[in-house]
């Protein structure tokens, strides 16, 4: 990622860091992401970002614009792991003598630390967007005046027909359902449709922020500052964002298990395009791109401005031994 030398272990704290500081200052976004691309013609609630989060305040509170961040919260350290330290790997395979790879082997490192990320971002993914929709799935019903059976098996104590519920699933609930039902499987809906976008992602971010970032650069050896890392790091995040929203919209629709009474059901990926198309036209698959791009850039910019400052070799160095 950054220029720096930075020995695994701290890359891997600094990506952890990274993730949780960067999933608390964006959630809200991304809760708002999520709602609006999950809306269906016939049952839109919300008419912008904005207009999402105000009405999430007005009927959860505050904290509702929280739903679901304790699992990202929870995973989102392993998932920086992995992806840093899978392109760590790719990288140091694909150099030869430490020259500087070429565009399509960063790229080809990129793919690879995409592909491995998949194994906790899936059931991560799978698991927040239900926690994420549930109050917009439980207004838009309750208004209707329509009990979905999903949200009753779900939540048998707390469900009033005609009223919204006071309480909501939580990941603990979701999970033992899922593997009671489905098993594993049930955790790893949507594989294909996250492989589809992620691998795209890192296979457009890591070389374009490999290349932005070389060109803030003080000398031919020295880094950059961290401003630029930081500029680089939102720019390539959020351009690489944009560009794969449509698998993004696909994804969230697939592993969306709770639907209002009128919206449709997807069995795959080919599926969900042709209904999207037919239903919604061409414009739905860049729902939620603005919000996602708000999302991604300070998430990859902040990972960039911890690279700068050695967290991890920071925290390593009051470990015994060092």
């Amino acid at each position: 990622m950054a220029d720096k030398q930075i020995s695994l272990p701290a890359k891997l704290i600094n990506g952890g860091i990274a993730g949780l500081i960067g999933v608390s200052c964006v959630f809200p976004i991304d809760l708002a992401k999520t709602r609006l691309q999950n809306q269906q013609n016939g049952s839109r609630l919300y008419t912008s970002m904005s207009d999402c989060l105000i009405k999430t305040i007005r009927s959860e509170g505050y904290f509702g614009m929280y739903r679901g961040s304790a699992v990202n919260l929870t995973l989102v350290t392993p998932e920086k792991a992995i992806k840093l330290a899978a392109n760590d790997f790719f990288r140091q395979y694909l150099s030869k003598d430490g020259q500087k790879l070429t565009l399509v082997k960063e790229m080809l490192a990129g793919c690879g630390a995409g592909t491995c990320q998949v194994i906790v971002t899936t059931p991560m993914e799978m698991l927040k967007i239900q926690l994420q929709d549930a109050g917009r799935i439980v207004l838009y019903d309750s208004h209707a005046n329509i009990l979905i059976n999903a949200q009753r098996k779900l939540m048998p104590e707390t469900v009033v027909p005609g009223t919204v519920p006071t309480k909501s699933p939580t990941a603990m609930q979701l999970t033992r359902e899922l593997l009671k039902e489905k098993g594993i499987a049930g955790l790893y809906k949507g594989l294909g449709a996250t492989l589809l976008r992620d691998v795209p992602f890192s296979i457009i971010y890591f070389p374009l922020f490999a290349n932005l970032n070389t060109l803030g650069k003080r000398g031919a050896e020295g880094p950059a500052p961290f401003y630029v890392s930081f500029l680089a790091g939102c720019l390539a995040g959020s351009t690489a964002a944009v560009a794969v929203n449509p698998v993004d919209v696909i994804k969230t629709r697939i592993q969306s298990m709770n639907r209002g009474s009128t919206e449709e059901t997807y069995s795959g990926v080919t599926d969900c395009i042709s209904k999207i198309l037919k239903n919604e036209g061409p414009s739905a698959f860049l729902k939620g791109a603005y919000c996602r791009a708000l999302v991604i850039a300070p998430l990859f910019g902040i990972a960039q401005v911890v690279y700068f400052f050695g967290a991890g070799e920071y925290i390593l160095s009051f470990l015994p031994g060092n």
